[in-house]
């Protein structure tokens, strides 16, 4: 499972690289315990937000609305691979 960081720390590590940039990305990220893409990633989500990167709650669903779709999505796959089961069943059970 992937770990999830604040948009604290994200903030934090690219403050350090932009601090320390003697080091270089490979050993600032190595340092903050993530990978060279990583802290690549949330700097161009940085600057690109006016310094704010946007830290999605787990999932990554957008909103609680999207949170709630998926969650009934796959109440309703789980419905239909019961029912599918049950027919199967019938139909075994039948003959």
């Amino acid at each position: 499972m992937a770990t999830e960081y604040s948009e604290e720390f994200k903030k934090d590590a690219v403050k350090y690289w932009e601090e320390h940039k003697d080091l270089g990305i490979n050993a600032c990220a190595k340092n903050l315990g993530i990978s060279k893409s990583t802290l690549s990633t949330w700097r161009k989500l940085y600057e690109s937000n006016e310094g704010n990167i946007p830290t999605r709650v787990r999932g990554n669903y957008e909103s609680d609305a999207a949170k709630e779709n998926a969650r009934l999505k796959k109440e309703l796959r789980d419905a239909q691979d019961a029912l599918e089961i049950l027919k199967k069943a019938i139909g075994i059970l039948g003959n």
